[in-house]
């Protein structure tokens, strides 16, 4: 049997990500993997209304509460870290399983916390292109 335990080690310190939900999808010119790239730029108004500017478009978006929220976790394996939530697991090793085992031969996982999401950015419209004021005479 695995037991999960969570304990709550200094709240202050997670911080709170964004969900970005595009209707569509993204391609580059150059076919490469966008993961880890810069893809645009995003600003809130005064209003609190997300603009996300890619390329020569913008997006106009609303803010929605998630219903439930999301938590972002990395699986970690011996010491424990000291300042972010943690989920601890004890899992017995395949080859301790057949006799007698000690508390000390259990190999700890745990479950390190790095952000929480609770909202997202959804931006339903189709981008709109960014037009410059362009002279109508040419020199």
């Amino acid at each position: 049997m695995v037991q999960i335990v969570v304990k709550m080690k200094n709240v202050d310190v997670c911080p709170e990500w964004l969900l970005i939900e595009l209707q569509g999808r993204l391609e580059s010119r150059h076919e490469c993997q966008l993961a880890g790239n810069f893809i645009g730029d995003l600003h809130f108004n005064k209003q609190g209304i997300p603009i996300f500017i890619i390329g020569h478009h913008i997006l106009y978006g609303k803010v929605h509460n998630l219903d439930k929220p999301f938590i972002v976790m990395m699986k970690q394996r011996g010491q424990e870290s000291s300042d972010s939530l943690e989920m601890e697991t004890d899992q017995l090793n395949d080859s301790q399983s057949q006799g007698a085992q000690s508390t000390e031969q259990l190999d700890k996982t745990h479950y390190v916390v790095n952000a929480i999401i609770k909202r997202k950015l959804v931006f339903k419209t189709r981008p709109k292109p960014i037009i410059t004021n362009v002279p109508k005479k040419v020199f």
